[in-house]
């Protein structure tokens, strides 16, 4: 089940290129998940198999979507990415999985995208997913998206401005956190992304006549 999950996260698009960005992406949500477990955020007899099986099909490659306006985050929605994961893993690891663990791992990321998740298993996981997010990371994940639907430097910057004036971060703080400790981490990340977004907006700004 590993070897086949690697090798669907091995190829990172629909144009069949190969690389190593979504089985880093699996490995790094899983290990943000097992420190939130560490901390003892939720009860410690948590489904840590299908938990962490849900951290991968995550990341399987989603469909691909229209293109979004600038200043649009260019991020699947929460549900859309959940829906697509539990189709993925049935369609092309369900063979190989155990049907109570493919039961269990379904019903977490459909849980996933509730305002209210049932499943604690799947308020942590929704909680480490909408981190990603936030900060450097964030930003770099948004800049690379830009960029593969032809936007640049100066389109990142305009989304980051967009972003500010519509309180779009402040109604993600309000919202997309079920543990406050983890909305204290994306708390100071939120820094970090103002920061970067000013310090290129000056930048791009020198070279305006």
């Amino acid at each position: 089940m590993r070897q086949r999950l690697q090798k669907l996260l091995a190829v990172v698009d629909d144009h069949d290129t190969s690389g190593a960005r979504l089985n880093d992406d699996a490995a790094r949500l899983w290990k943000r998940v097992r420190q939130f477990l560490d901390q003892g955020l939720i009860n410690p007899e948590a489904d840590l198999e299908a938990t962490e099986l849900a951290c991968h099909a995550l990341m399987l490659p989603m469909r691909q979507r229209k293109l979004l306006p600038t200043g649009k985050l260019g991020r699947t929605s929460l549900k859309e990415r959940a829906e697509q994961a539990a189709e993925l893993l049935v369609s092309q690891a369900g063979d190989l999985l155990d049907e109570s663990l493919l039961d269990r791992t379904t019903r977490l990321l459909h849980e996933l995208p509730q305002r209210s998740p049932m499943l604690d298993e799947a308020k942590l996981l929704a909680d480490a997913l909408n981190l990603e997010d936030f900060g450097v990371t964030g930003l770099v994940q948004q800049t690379i998206y830009l960029s593969r639907q032809g936007d640049g430097l100066k389109q990142v910057a305009e989304g980051c401005e967009k972003r500010e004036q519509y309180g779009y971060w402040d109604a993600r703080l309000r919202d997309g956190f079920h543990f406050e400790p983890i909305r204290k981490i994306a708390k100071r990340r939120l820094e970090h992304t103002r920061q970067i977004c000013k310090l290129l907006g000056e930048e791009l700004g020198e070279d305006t006549p």
